[in-house]
Formats: C-alpha cells, structure tokens, sequence
C-alpha cells in the first residue's frame, strides 16, 4: 500500500524535540514544545493533581462509560470557569460542553461539526496562528484564510489592519481567535479592542471560534477570560475549546472540552444534539481521569485554593523569566530592544530571532527554537539563563 508514497514531514515543534533528545550536547536547552516546565526543567504533578487522584482511586467505584457528552459535572465545572458561576449564560441555558480529548481534541470536534453544516464557509486563522490550526481545519474539509494580527516591525498587534481584516470577512464565515495568550506571538488584544472586535462579528455574523488554551497564564482565571464573557454579554453564537493540559498541566490526561454559545437554550439544544452525534462518530464518549479529576478540584474549595495557588507560581515563574532574558539581553549590551518581550503574555514569545540565528543556536549551542524565533519561557530557568542570553549575543554579535 505505501510503495511510491513519500513520507509526511515530521510535525515542526515535536520533530523538534526528538532532535533536542538527540543532541549530546550536555548544556542543551529545548525553547520548543509547549510544555510548562519549573526551575528545575521538569514538566510537574500538581500538588491538587495528586490529592484529588488519591480521592478518585479510593472512592472510584466502576470503570463504565462516560456519557457521549462526558461528566455533566466537569461540564459544570468548565462553564463556571469560562463564564464565572453567576454568569447569565449558565443560568439562562444558552451554553452546552461536552469534555474533549484535550484543546486539540475540542477543536477538531469543532471542525467536523461546523463542517456539516457550512461545508462551504471559509476557516479564518491569524496572521501567524499555531500550526496545527491550519491542519486541523484543512483536514476537516475547510479552504483557510488568514487575517493580519502581529506587526513584525513593532512587535505587538497590527489592530487597524486586523480590524479591516474582520470587518470584510463574509457572514457565515468562522474566524479562529485566540482567547488569551496568544500562540506563537504572546501578543493579545486590549479590553477596548476585544470588545470592537466582539462587535464586529455581532454586525459582520461571521462565527467566532475561541481556542482557549491558557487560562491562568496572562492576567489570571478571571481576567483571561474577559473575551469569553464579552461574546457571550453580545448574544451571538460562537464555540470555545478549552484546555487544561497547561493550567493543570494535565497534559497526557488530553482534557479539555467543547462549548457552544448560542443566543437561546433552546437553540443550543440543538447544538447540543448535534455535537452528541459529531462525538459519537468520532471517539464515542471522551476518557475519563482527567476530567474527573478537575472536576473533583474545582468542586473541593481547599483543593481549588491549592490550585489557584500552584497556577499563579507557575505564570509568575514565566512571569520572571521573560524579565530575566530581556534584562539579561540588556546586560550584554545586545543589539537592538528586546523590550517588548516584557509585554507579551502566556508561555510564548515572538522573540524577533530570525531562522538563521535559530540555526546557529541549535547547531553550535544545542538550544532549540521554532522557526520563526517563537520561543517558549516556560524552558528558561535560572540555571540556563545566562547560558541563553551569551548564546544570543554571540549569535547576534556574528551578524
């Protein structure tokens, strides 16, 4: 079967790591993958995690089948904290989730039920987007555009032509927004700018479709979600797919889930009907532990407490790492102003390194970066800083 058929390329970013595995180099630092890694550069259980496993395993009781949509209690627990446990949203109905196999697992689900009905409606992505959103959408089915969103020459967002952008996308169309955090830039838009947005699709009709993958990770649960809430405050309908592989760092668990917004509850019933059955022919009904297990820390308030706290460690951590490159850069007396890494939020960072400086650092340092110089600040810690910041001057100083 496979004679005459050329291999597919390996994928950019976990292609990247298997070479960082690879290297012998003793001093090698992988600024690839997106994985939250702590000072010591390991991927950590979170305490809460653990607690909340021990509570499983010793009140668990079958290992039966979850419901199509998954424990309608995780689903609770993902509207309240997409929305806030008060939210009108919530109480009026016009919401329903079904749990995920994790982000990536909420927007191919996505995908394939938008796909159904608006097989001819074009797929919008940010100029430039994660990767794998181009692939899950063309996959589905899904001819892709793309609409302007980061400036290169100031390094934060190109709002005026994003704006144009958006306002001349078709009704019916669907447009692929990053919630918070955006990935790869670390560029999001104001509180002002959201809601211009927000009204924008409520005039143009095109779908919204929030990938929200880190919560927590920008300005915390409830200030990462202000573009959640501004969309359902406006009454249209727009999908979210949220993660917990970061905030929970339930990253092999893949838990995540699906949201449907529409403008009544009786509509979203529907959705709802719609998106059982899009399940049902994919997967079925969706894997367990994690989502029972964030359900069990949310619906625990010394648990949610620990959380809470372990979540802000780990973005304050990103936090003081983004400080300490700029600053550490700075020192060296670097060529240019790497200032604006400061302002950007979440794990990642367009750190303006351009492919060939990439190449440099992975063949002569064993520091890897994605092409493009997307770098993630989760894999810098105070024992590879200074290593990092003498590999950049060095590389940029050869220039």
């Amino acid at each position: 079967m496979w004679k005459g058929v050329q291999a597919a390329p390996a994928d950019a970013i976990f292609g990247l790591t298997e070479a960082f595995k690879n290297d012998p180099n003793t001093r090698k630092v992988n600024l690839g993958v997106g994985v939250y890694q702590d000072d010591d550069g390991n991927t950590p259980i979170l305490k809460c995690v653990k607690e909340a496993e021990r509570l499983l395993l010793d009140n668990e009781r079958t290992k039966s089948y979850l419901p199509i949509s998954g424990d309608p209690i995780y689903a609770a627990c993902v509207q309240q904290l997409l929305f806030g446990a008060d939210a009108e949203v919530i109480a009026s109905k016009r919401a329903v989730t079904a749990h995920a196999p994790g982000g990536t697992g909420a927007l191919r689900v996505g995908a394939q039920l938008l796909y159904k009905f608006r097989p001819q409606a074009k797929v919008w992505v940010s100029s430039p987007t994660w990767a794998n959103h181009v692939g899950i959408f063309a996959d589905t089915g899904f001819e892709l555009r793309d609409y302007a969103y980061y400036d290169g020459e100031t390094h934060g967002l190109d709002s005026e032509a994003m704006f144009r952008c958006l306002e001349a996308i078709p009704s019916g169309d669907i447009v692929i927004l990053h919630a918070c955090c955006h990935n790869p830039s670390g560029v999001d838009p104001q509180e002002e700018q959201w809601q211009r947005l927000v009204d924008i699709a409520r005039k143009k009709q095109w779908l919204p479709f929030l990938d929200f993958a880190y919560q927590g990770f920008g300005e915390g649960v409830e200030k990462d979600r202000q573009a959640v809430e501004m969309m359902a405050a406006a009454g249209v309908d727009f999908i979210v797919a949220s993660s917990f592989s970061k905030n929970f760092g339930l990253y092999n668990e893949r838990t995540g889930a699906i949201t449907i917004v529409s403008p009544t509850a009786a509509e979203a019933g529907v959705a709802m009907s719609h998106l059982k059955k899009t399940v049902r022919g994919l997967y079925s009904n969706p894997p367990a532990h994690g989502g029972l297990t964030v359900a069990t820390i949310l619906n625990n308030q010394e648990l949610r407490n620990v959380w809470m706290g372990e979540l802000d460690d780990m973005s304050s951590r990103i936090v003081a790492m983004r400080n300490a490159l700029v600053d550490g850069l700075a020192a060296r007396r670097v060529a240019g102003d790497f200032s604006y890494i400061k302002q950007q939020r979440g794990m990642f960072s367009f750190s303006g390194l351009d492919d060939g400086t990439v190449s440099w650092l992975r063949d002569n340092k064993g520091i890897y970066v994605v092409g493009g110089g997307r770098i993630n600040l989760a894999g810098l810690t105070t024992k590879n800083i200074d290593y990092v910041c003498d590999s950049i001057s060095e590389a940029l100083a050869g220039k």
